[in-house]
């Protein structure tokens, strides 16, 4: 057969990046959203989401792109996916209105042989449900990472492929699709795709629970969880690739709504569930660590500091701020002036009586006595403790995942903290 035509309806983040690794492999490409401004920007080129080389890979293969706010374009293609984003709420509960509107919009226009694709996350038995010839309906699981999304879109590690008949062949556009990037392809059934993403991610969370729980045990026992987790890596049984960096709780948005989606399952179903709910609940108190740190090492030396907070995000490389640490941590410092930087994110998402916008990282930490290091841009890690020392007004260098490099910071004459070592108050504890 011709080369496959690949449509991707929902131009953001799931759909931009999916669209665009297809259309690196030498596919057709018809992206579709029904936001004729933001189909007009992406056309220009001013992507709405940041990605490292996003931009880059979408102007290199612009000839294989092509940009609509039509959705009857769509019946040009051999194979649609739906790949719009999902929305979640602050509960973790998925909002699948749009999507459902989408998918309705654009099996109206298709061909009479178009396959269909659910790419974005639904929950199980939401692809069964969709009105399509089975035979022509499948649901294939995203497994992009913020900040990541180039590279997994581009050199994925399985296809996971939700079918209503997983025993039969795929359709050979399908398969010339996902031929093109040479990994396994796994055929399941609809609902054991949908689950097996939620299970990915359950094991992502598990890995950071632990990592979490047991770091903060490390900080109270003169333990360096930095030192521990090198080993866990060079078990067989848990691997190189182990999530066991400690953080400030899950964010983002995606982990949280498949632990919500879990527990709702669990309980309709009747099925014990308390594993995930202490996930849920380890991830809330791990968000609040670097308050706790603030009220316990840094008011009761000084009363009125200003804090210096660098990174809005919920993580690097990205500009997505929902349910970030940082954010939740700056509406819990009201009473006190802050200064602050990111270098995607712009000041105008906080919400603060006393706030100054930095126009770098240094300047946030110009005139603070605490410098609280939220997110771990790369950038951040050019900071010297010189310069550092010489724009800070007090010795305090908060720093949940280890940015800096915590000896020269203690012989530039600072206090410092990390999550899974004890602090360090002195340069002789070195």
């Amino acid at each position: 057969m011709t080369s496959p035509t690949v449509g991707f309806a929902g131009l953001t983040h799931l759909g931009l990046v999916s669209a665009v690794a297809v259309a690196a492999k030498g596919l057709r490409v018809i992206g579709y959203d029904p936001d004729q401004d933001r189909v007009r920007d992406v056309a220009e080129g001013r992507l709405p989401v940041l990605e490292p080389t996003l931009d880059d890979l979408a102007r290199r293969f612009r000839a294989q792109l092509a940009y609509t706010d039509r959705v009857g374009d769509l019946a040009a293609c051999d194979l649609v996916y739906i790949a719009s984003d999902v929305p979640t709420d602050d509960r973790g509960q998925s909002d699948l209105s749009g999507i459902a509107s989408l998918i309705e919009a654009v099996i109206a226009v298709l061909g009479p042989s178009t396959l269909l694709c659910v790419l974005c996350q639904v929950p199980p038995g939401f692809t069964r449900k969709v009105p399509l010839d089975p035979a022509r309906l499948y649901y294939q699981v995203e497994t992009l990472v913020f900040g990541r999304a180039v590279e997994r879109a581009l050199k994925p590690e399985r296809f996971i492929v939700g079918c209503a008949d997983p025993g039969r062949p795929l359709p050979a556009a399908y398969a010339a699709v996902l031929g093109a990037f040479g990994c396994p392809i796994l055929p399941m059934r609809y609902e054991s795709a949908e689950l097996a993403k939620i299970a990915i991610n359950c094991c992502l969370v598990a890995s950071v629970s632990i990592a979490n729980t047991l770091a903060d045990l490390a900080e109270r026992i003169g333990a360096d969880w930095h030192e521990i987790a090198p080993a866990l890596r060079l078990d067989r049984r848990i691997g190189p690739h182990s999530y066991l960096n400690p953080g400030l709780g899950i964010a983002g948005g995606n982990l949280e709504r498949d632990l919500a989606t879990v527990l709702r399952l669990s309980a309709a179903a009747g099925s014990e569930a308390a594993v995930i709910a202490a996930f849920v609940e380890n991830s809330r108190v791990r968000r609040d660590w670097v308050l706790r740190l603030i009220h316990r090492e840094v008011l009761p030396r000084n009363a009125a500091p200003t804090f210096g907070v660098l990174g809005l995000a919920y993580k690097e490389n990205t500009h997505s701020t929902k349910n970030s640490p940082a954010l939740a941590l700056i509406a819990n410092l009201q009473a006190w002036p802050i200064r602050i930087y990111d270098p995607a994110v712009p000041a105008d998402a906080v919400n603060h009586r006393a706030l100054h916008a930095a126009p770098s990282a240094l300047e946030a930490a110009r005139g603070s006595d605490a410098l609280l290091i939220m997110t771990p841009w790369p950038e951040f890690r050019a900071l010297s403790p010189a310069d550092l020392a010489a724009v800070m007004s007090g010795r305090v260098i908060v720093d949940p995942f280890r940015v800096l490099d915590p000896a020269a910071l203690r012989a530039a004459g600072f206090s410092y903290f990390t999550l899974g070592a004890p602090p360090l108050h002195d340069a002789e504890e070195v």
